[in-house]
């Protein structure tokens, strides 16, 4: 009787385990056109903004600074601000 339990019991995890890889080998669903034309448009509309002169300076201010994370971001909205009032 024991044997039995064993082999049932034996029998019971390996299916259960088989079961489990087949249903993790289900093909990924395929990409449509629209979540590629989606996954563009962040892009196209860096491309449609050139960043401008001031802004450029800034950035390499920034660099050689060794500014990073919010400190570079204040950096440079002041001093593109301080660009803008110089080019009034």
């Amino acid at each position: 009787m024991t044997k039995l339990s064993c082999l049932a019991t034996a029998t019971a995890v390996a299916s259960l385990l088989l079961i489990g890889a087949a249903s993790a080998q289900t093909a990924a669903p395929a990409k449509t056109e629209a979540t590629k034309t989606e996954t563009k448009a962040p892009a196209e509309k860096k491309a449609e903004k050139p960043r401008t002169a001031a802004s450029l300076e800034c950035s390499k201010e920034a660099d050689a600074k060794g500014l990073h994370g919010k400190e570079r971001r204040k950096f440079r909205a002041e001093c593109k601000k301080t660009a803008a009032a110089k080019a009034k």
